[in-house]
């Protein structure tokens, strides 16, 4: 297995001093590159990228869709793997998604827990181990053979925000989504600014007015609305609903 760690990125800086080392340090004895697909950051991105020895490819779009896919079509790997900047993969991910290729796995994710010992982020986090579409998103990780996510035709780039959501409804028909017993740890820093409520509210919202079949900007338009602070603007994504 060659794999290719693909980190779409805007101003995530302090993330990937952290993020990057981490995936690297867990990676060894593997076939690993590392990709960040970076959005035109005004802060460190791309001096911390290429400090720590990842690739940097330079995105012109603030579309997550587009900065994944440019990161796919740039990979040499056989598996795609991607990962948010705020997220922290179990150390074992490299041996286990190589374990879930050699057993045949075309797509799976983990669970995750949020950095945080709130009692409702919990509730939030356990539902993550279930197949419903509700209760995906990118904050789980996602990996894909990448013969398999070009021959679905990449993520959609019209989906602005809810563009993992998009691709696994379509993907989900054709092959199952294996769900790793482990957990990704995912940043709490949007409920530390938002209350728990008022984030639920914004999930639950956007997903619905996606399964409308609402336009992807006016989801958006929505979802940031919903949220009190500006660093939403960068999170393109909601979480699994619950």
């Amino acid at each position: 297995m060659f794999l290719s760690i693909i980190l779409p990125t805007l101003n995530e800086a302090d993330n990937l001093r952290r993020l990057l080392p981490y995936l690297q340090s867990n990676t060894e004895g593997y076939a690993v590159e590392i990709l960040v697909a970076d959005a035109m950051s005004t802060d460190d991105t791309a001096a911390v990228t290429l400090q720590e020895g990842a690739h940097l490819l330079r995105c012109q779009q603030r579309n997550r869709a587009a900065q994944m896919n440019t990161g796919a079509r740039e990979a040499r790997g056989d598996v795609l793997y991607f990962v948010h900047a705020d997220t922290v993969p179990p150390p074992s991910f490299a041996a286990d998604i190589a374990a879930e290729m050699a057993a045949g796995t075309v797509m799976g994710c983990y669970r995750y827990r949020f950095d945080s010992p709130s009692r409702l982020l919990r509730i939030n986090a356990y539902f993550t181990r279930f197949q419903h579409l509700w209760c995906q998103g990118g904050d789980k990780t996602f990996f894909i053979r990448r013969d398999v996510f070009r021959a679905m035709g990449g993520y959609d780039e019209r989906f602005v925000v809810m563009e993992e959501y998009d691709f696994l409804r379509k993907a989900t028909k054709k092959y199952p989504l294996r769900i790793l017993p482990k957990d990704v740890i995912v940043s709490a820093r949007k409920y530390d600014h938002n209350s728990w409520l008022r984030v639920q509210l914004a999930n639950a919202g956007a997903f619905l007015l996606f399964r409308l079949g609402v336009e992807p900007h006016r989801i958006k338009r929505f979802y940031y609305a919903c949220l009190r602070h500006p660093k939403a603007a960068d999170e393109a994504t909601p979480p699994a609903v619950l």
